[in-house]
């Protein structure tokens, strides 16, 4: 994708998310980038403090989850936009304090088949899928995420002709 393709997406990422996850606007996430490879998201530290004066870490694992999510919606959306898309399960290992801004890169997970998570969808109706997220502060990892995703395709008579994939 070319920059500006990109910006534009970011930005409506960006406003998708300020509108149906009213957390995020209430952190001020900011997507800094979104592609077929990663999504990065973004927020300060003033909403997201804590008693101690760094992160709030449910703030930390939400930017990770927004990240994740965020990817894979993007990838499966202009395929299936009648999908839905669901945290199934999650961890967070939390390594230091984020006493900054923070950030949130995410990507699918190293054994994460996206092909084969379309076929199991388009077959069954839903399908499961990984994907990692580190969250950085100063330049610095500060915490690592791994969630496990399901999407479940639209059902009904006409869902077969909603998916758009290429076989």
């Amino acid at each position: 994708m070319n920059a500006a393709a990109l910006l534009a997406s970011a930005e409506a990422l960006e406003h998708y998310l300020h509108r149906a996850i009213p957390l995020s606007r209430a952190m001020q996430v900011t997507v800094i980038e979104v592609s077929d490879q990663r999504a990065v998201l973004s927020a300060p530290l003033g909403p997201n403090i804590n008693h101690l004066g760094t992160a709030f870490g449910g703030s930390a694992c939400t930017l990770a989850t927004l990240a994740a999510w965020s990817l894979l919606h993007c990838r499966l959306q202009p395929l299936m936009p009648a999908a839905s898309l669901v945290l199934q399960s999650s961890s967070m290992d939390y390594q230091r304090p984020i006493s900054a801004g923070f950030s949130a890169r995410a990507r699918l997970a190293p054994d994460a088949d996206w092909a084969l998570f379309l076929r199991t969808l388009h077959r069954r109706g839903r399908a499961r899928i990984a994907a990692v997220a580190e969250v950085r502060a100063g330049g610095e990892p500060a915490a690592a995420f791994i969630g496990e995703f399901v999407a479940l395709a639209p059902r009904g008579p006409d869902a077969s002709r909603l998916f758009q994939a290429t076989r």
